[in-house]
C-alpha cells in the first residue's frame, strides 16, 4: 500500500508539471513537411524559413502570408539549411551547405550571392546586412564583409562551430564550438575576452542587443546566462523537470530589448521566458503539434519577442506559434 500511494503521488506530481505550460493562442502551418531551419526578425513581423518540400520563403506573421519564395536557383527548391535577419529586418539571409544570399524583405530581390569558405553552420547579420558572422564545420567562425567581399576577421576553435551571435552595435561576437567551449570576441581587434566551458557540445548562444549579457547551452544541459563584459556565470536556467531532472537541449534563445528577460525554446518543443537576473522562469508554454495524438517531437528552431507583446517560436514540424 505504501508503494502504490508513493507511485500515486509521483504520478500525480509528473502530471502537475506537464500539465503547466500553456498552449499557444494562436498558430499557423507554414510548410508541408518539417523545416531545415528558420528564423524571426526582432520585431517579429517576418518569419524565413527553409522547408523540406517548400525550400525557401518569406513569410508575414500578422497575417500568416507567404510574401515570397527565397531558392537559390530559379526553378529550384533549395535546401535552406540556416537563416537569418538583420537587426532592423530590413534585409534576411538564407544559406544552404556552401552558399549564401542576402534578400531584401522590402521587395523579396536578391541583393549579394557569395561563396563561403567552409560548410555553413550557423549564421548572423549586422545591421542593414552590411556583415555576417558565419560559423564553419572547418573550427572557425568568419566575420564576412558582405558589400565588399572577403573575411574580415577569423575566430577559431577546437571543434565545430554550430551557433553564432553578434550584439546589435556589432561590436561583439559569441560562438559556440563542438569543443564544449562558447567565446566572447572583440570583433574590432579579433582579440578573445572571455570564454565559458560546459558539459558537452554548444547548442546555442545568444547575446543582449548591447553586448553586456551572453547566454550559452550546451547539449542535454542547463543554460547559461553570463557577464559578457567579465566572463563571470550570472546565473543557470533549467526547466521541463518533475521529480527528477529532464535532460533537454536548449536550440534557440533571444534576450528582451532590455536584457531584463530571456525567451528559450527547447527540443521537447517547449518555449520558456526566464528573469536572466535569477534564472527565475516567468512563463511556460508548449508548441502545437499537427497530430493530437502521439509524442511531442517538434523542436523549436527559432524565438522571438514582437513589437504587439506576443512571444513567437517557430517548431521544427513548421508551425509557427504565437504565445501571450
Amino acid at each position: 500500500m505504501p508503494i502504490k500511494l508513493a507511485v500515486t503521488g509521483f504520478l500525480a506530481l509528473l502530471l502537475t508539471a506537464c500539465s503547466s505550460a500553456e498552449p499557444p493562442f494562436d498558430w499557423q502551418n507554414y510548410a508541408t513537411l518539417g523545416l531545415y531551419s528558420a528564423a524571426i526578425s526582432k520585431d517579429g513581423r517576418y518569419a524565413v524559413i527553409g522547408a523540406q518540400e517548400e525550400g525557401g520563403s518569406l513569410w508575414e506573421i500578422e497575417t500568416a502570408e507567404r510574401l515570397y519564395d527565397w531558392n537559390h536557383r530559379k526553378g529550384d527548391r533549395s535546401l535552406i539549411a540556416k537563416t537569418a535577419f538583420s537587426p532592423e529586418g530590413d534585409f534576411a539571409v538564407t544559406a544552404n551547405q556552401q552558399d549564401l544570399v542576402l534578400w531584401h524583405t522590402n521587395t523579396g530581390k536578391p541583393e549579394w550571392f557569395w561563396s563561403s569558405p567552409g560548410e555553413i553552420l550557423a549564421i548572423d547579420l549586422m545591421p542593414k546586412g552590411r556583415y555576417a558572422l558565419v560559423g564553419l564545420a572547418n573550427h572557425t567562425a568568419v566575420f564576412f564583409d558582405i558589400v565588399n567581399g572577403g573575411v574580415q576577421r577569423t575566430f577559431r576553435h577546437d571543434g565545430r562551430v554550430r551557433s553564432v551571435a553578434l550584439s546589435q552595435d556589432g561590436t561583439t561576437a559569441i560562438t559556440g564550438s563542438d569543443d564544449y567551449i562558447a567565446r566572447i570576441w572583440d570583433i574590432k581587434s579579433g582579440k578573445l575576452l572571455h570564454q565559458l566551458e560546459l558539459e558537452n557540445i554548444i547548442d546555442s548562444v545568444a547575446l543582449s542587443d548591447d553586448g553586456s549579457i551572453a547566454f550559452s547551452a550546451s547539449s542535454l544541459d542547463r543554460g547559461v546566462v553570463w557577464d559578457a563584459k567579465t566572463g563571470e556565470v550570472i546565473t543557470y536556467i533549467s526547466g521541463d523537470e518533475s521529480f527528477t531532472q529532464k535532460r533537454i537541449s536548449y536550440l534557440s534563445a533571444r534576450f528582451s530589448s532590455d536584457a531584463t528577460e530571456l525567451l528559450t525554446g527547447n527540443s521537447a518543443g517547449s518555449v520558456q521566458l526566464w528573469k536572466t537576473d535569477d534564472g527565475a522562469m516567468l512563463k511556460h508554454w508548449k508548441a502545437h503539434k499537427k497530430t493530437a495524438y502521439g509524442p511531442n517531437s517538434v523542436s523549436i528552431l527559432a524565438v522571438s519577442f514582437s513589437n504587439s507583446g506576443l512571444y513567437i517560436a517557430i517548431g521544427s514540424n513548421g508551425v509557427l506559434n504565437e504565445f501571450e
